[in-house]
């Protein structure tokens, strides 16, 4: 039987795992549009839709004084808060439109905001686009967003095609701003090698002088 085939290790142990998936929940829950792997954006949705769900079944409990409520709506309350503290980090840093950094609670978000916007939905609270191989190491990149925020997610989406309508401008300035290329000057001909001297012819040889007759022997 094969064991511990549920959910991704993601290389870590369990704490780092956890601390990172804190990390994850409490910038989804902030910005409610994050940009990471296709495999963490798959593990972080689970997370994301348990908190929300949390949060939505407490329905008016989340946002009545607490002296209106009965010992039992307190208990409950109070139970949410405790098991949403496990998985996500309580306060958060966002810039406001003068460019400041503001802090945000987050138990506050997901209670007050995101409770009573899903209250009538059941499940389905995230949506995964997938964008592409990651420039560098090739990882697959996911967007992860809540539902709702479609307004950010188009304006991005048209922040990004102006982007690539500028780079693509600028290769087809660069390409026209080339000089044309310069025709290569024509090769000289190689000067005609000159003729080798004619091998002069050798000497003659002397003839030999002939030899002298033997005299004749006497009778």
């Amino acid at each position: 039987m094969r064991h511990r085939v549920a959910g991704r290790q993601f290389s870590r142990d369990t704490s780092s795992r956890r601390a990172m998936f804190r990390a994850l929940a409490g910038a989804l829950i902030l910005h409610e549009r994050i940009r990471t792997t296709d495999a963490k954006a798959k593990e972080l949705r689970r997370i994301a839709e348990r908190l929300i769900t949390r949060a939505r079944r407490l329905g008016e409990v989340a946002e009545a004084d607490a002296k209106d409520l009965s010992p039992e709506d307190l208990a409950r309350r109070l139970h949410a808060r405790r098991v949403v503290a496990r998985f996500l980090p309580r306060f958060g840093e966002k810039a406001d439109e003068s460019g400041e950094q503001v802090e945000i609670d987050l138990y506050e978000k997901l209670f007050a905001e995101l409770g009573p916007r899903f209250r009538d939905r059941n499940g389905g609270y995230t949506r995964i686009i997938k964008v592409g191989p990651r420039r560098g190491d090739g990882a697959p990149i996911s967007i992860i967003e809540l539902i709702g925020s479609e307004g950010e997610a188009q304006e991005e989406e048209e922040e990004i095609e102006m982007g690539k309508g500028k780079k693509a401008a600028k290769k087809d300035e660069k390409k026209g701003k080339k000089a044309p290329a310069k025709a290569a000057p024509a090769k000289k001909a190689a000067p005609a090698k000159k003729a080798a001297p004619a091998k002069k012819a050798a000497p003659a040889k002397k003839a030999a002088p002939a030899k002298k007759a033997a005299p004749a022997k006497k009778a």
